[in-house]
């Protein structure tokens, strides 16, 4: 067995099972009281006000224009996703973030057991987002909210909760930015990990690899390796039939 001194650099010490109980049960302490403070957390999240707003507003899906109401499939509760997008750019131009949010959301089965609906919108013109849903084979229901007031449209890259009482509805809840992390189950996975995200605000203990900026590895060329490169496109792409190197993300307008 290796000693903290002679441990590998960039590794972990080396210690024997009960060391390593001794400390994963000290951590454990914390992540208690960080799972305790999330709940009360959520529990005043339920206890926000709400705003109301005409769920009589229509989208557009793809069997053309329809109440902003039909997203709640019937249900009282909807959780929205809202995705950027940028007018006129091909595939690989689309937003690597929404993207990795939106791969993590490719069914909601779990949601509707719970009585819960999941919608994604985005502010692109039908036509450019049906081609799109249809080479990410996503079969969650997509809607176009080009044009639209919020709270159903305004900016993306937001999760956003509404209620529904008969034909009223209401907005509960909004989030952007890391709250929208709740989602993506990889970044979780990450944080559990010796060397994390690969990140460069992450803390870590000396010799450990050195991180990259934020969210460098939600692009990848086609051999798989993680990157922004001319001929990289968000990662989940190289999953779908077709998808080659190109040499532009191809965003133009910029509307989102």
């Amino acid at each position: 067995m290796t000693t903290p001194a002679t441990a590998r650099p960039g590794h972990p010490p080396v210690v024997d099972l009960a060391t390593w109980q001794a400390a994963r049960d000290e951590l454990l302490v914390r992540e208690k009281a960080h799972t305790r403070e999330g709940d009360a957390i959520a529990a005043a999240r339920r206890r926000l006000p709400m705003v109301e707003f005409d769920g009589r507003t229509e989208v557009v899906g793809p069997h053309g224009p329809v109440p902003f109401l039909d997203l709640f499939q019937g249900r009282d509760e909807l959780v929205v996703y809202k995705h950027m997008w940028w007018d006129g750019a091909p595939h690989q131009g689309q937003c690597e973030g929404c993207t990795y949010a939106a791969w993590n959301l490719r069914d909601a089965v779990y949601l509707n057991a719970r009585g819960v609906s999941l919608a994604i919108v985005t502010t692109g013109r039908w036509n450019e987002v049906a081609a799109f849903v249809e080479f990410m084979g996503y079969t969650q229901p997509w809607y176009s909210v080009r044009d639209v007031a919020e709270p159903i449209g305004g900016p993306m890259g937001y999760f956003t909760c509404f209620l529904r009482d008969g034909d009223r509805t209401f907005l509960t809840y909004s989030t952007t930015g890391r709250g929208t992390e709740t989602a993506n189950g990889t970044f979780g996975l990450l944080d559990l990990t010796p060397y994390g995200r690969g990140e460069a605000w992450e803390e870590h203990p000396a010799g450990r690899p050195e991180g990259h900026h934020a969210c460098w590895y939600w692009r990848s060329d086609a051999d798989g390796a993680a990157g922004w490169g001319p001929d990289s496109r968000p990662v989940p792409q190289w999953t779908r039939p077709g998808a080659t190197p190109e040499q532009t993300l191809g965003r133009r307008g910029q509307h989102h």
